[in-house]
């Protein structure tokens, strides 16, 4: 059974080897001491760490310390030590280097991020508490060579952070990637299932009932879906893309209103237009847009009330409001409202089904078109408005 880290452990002075003239050469001369700190260390993370062998745990902890033993020893000016100390180092980041790789693997062992950091945390405390038992009085000197370790083992630190949260966002994309395209077909073809079932003529009214469960689940999945999709283009960075087609915004209205009604087969909505809806639009995403906002309608809002929408243009823009009635939405709510997964507070008549993305990726479909998504709430009536500038 491995012993458990302890940072108060004593060493005796003079247990170790002659004591080194610097803290670089006292780590390349004691590499296999703080190494079995960092070992029982990593050892105390409970189920991620129970099946790990000693050279898992140890895992390039000996090419990290030879670095950081190097590092220590360059010419650095001021300067270049003044950008370490902010985790901005003019050498550029390695991926094939033992930080690097370790984080890497670190993710794929199970590690969190926190308990990466723990390492390099013990791994710091082991050679500062080691180091300090044989130098006893400290010198300029050796207060210039904490400073230099303290900024190569930060150096490090940041390389495997790096690497482990790049690891991390391969994982999250390619998740995204398989379930975007493998629960397409089967979503399709639960949809075509339950369109099925439901037309006249088909089964009796048992048959028909199915139908219709079938066609809201095949809905709400296929909503999900996309709102993941979203979420992951949202999150590297680039914003949701955008193209650009003719289309007519009453139609997307009314196949938003489609979509909603298969999610929400209880609920009844109701379209009002006016005015010029022919523009240059991306049709699917706003189509998206309306749905997401039908849905969060239906859920939180009076079933016995219809949703409405309307939609009119003008010159300049095209503007699209789901009005529904029910409980206010609370002051201190409605600036979160378009973070991802938020959903509204209060009572709700509906079941929750969604993720608490709906708002958010229609939020970022809108500012994609270089329009606004606002909300207005009272005791009466709940508006959302999205105004959309024609090209």
């Amino acid at each position: 059974m491995r012993t458990p880290f302890a940072a108060t452990r004593p060493y005796p002075i003079g247990s170790m080897k002659a004591s080194p003239k610097n803290i670089s050469t006292f780590i390349t001369a004691n590499l296999e001491r703080i190494l079995e700190e960092w070992e029982s260390f990593a050892a105390t993370f409970g189920a991620v760490a129970d099946k790990m062998s000693v050279v898992e745990l140890r895992d390039h902890a000996k090419q990290i310390l030879e670095f950081i033993a190097a590092d220590i020893k360059l010419n650095e000016s001021a300067a270049e030590s003044a950008l370490k100390s902010k985790g901005r180092s003019s050498r550029p980041t390695d991926s094939s280097s033992a930080s690097s790789i370790h984080g890497r693997l670190r993710h794929t062992s199970g590690f969190t991020l926190l308990q990466l950091i723990a390492e390099y945390r013990a791994l710091r405390a082991s050679v500062l508490r080691l180091w300090e038992n044989e130098n006893p009085n400290c010198s300029d000197a050796s207060t210039r060579d904490i400073t230099r370790f303290n900024e190569s083992i930060d150096q490090s630190l940041a390389e495997a952070a790096v690497a482990y949260s790049e690891k991390a966002n391969q994982t999250r994309d390619m998740f995204i990637a398989i379930l975007g395209h493998d629960l397409r077909s089967p979503i399709a073809a639960t949809a075509l299932a339950g369109s099925f079932l439901t037309k006249a003529g088909v089964g009796d009214e048992q048959t028909h009932q199915i139908g219709v469960r079938v066609k809201r689940s095949s809905a709400t999945m296929s909503g999900m879906v996309n709102d993941l999709l979203e979420l992951a283009r949202t999150q590297m960075g680039d914003g949701i893309p955008i193209v650009r087609q003719h289309c007519d915004i009453m139609e997307v209205c009314q196949w938003s209103m489609e979509d909603a009604s298969a999610a929400h087969p209880f609920s009844q909505f109701l379209l009002e237009t006016e005015g010029d809806l022919l523009g240059t639009f991306d049709r699917a995403k706003l189509q998206q847009v309306v749905t997401n906002l039908l849905n969060n309608a239906a859920q939180y809002g009076d079933r016995d009330a219809p949703v409405v929408v309307h939609a009119s243009g003008d010159a300049t823009e095209v503007t699209i409001e789901v009005r529904n009635k029910g409980k206010k939405i609370p002051s201190r709510a409605i600036k979160h409202l378009f973070e991802s997964f938020v959903q509204a507070g209060g009572d709700v008549s509906h079941p929750r089904t969604s993720l608490g993305l709906g708002l958010f990726i229609a939020y970022e479909i809108v500012l994609a078109h270089s329009g606004t998504l606002s909300v207005k709430s009272d005791d009466e009536l709940t508006v959302f408005t999205a105004r959309i500038p024609r090209c």
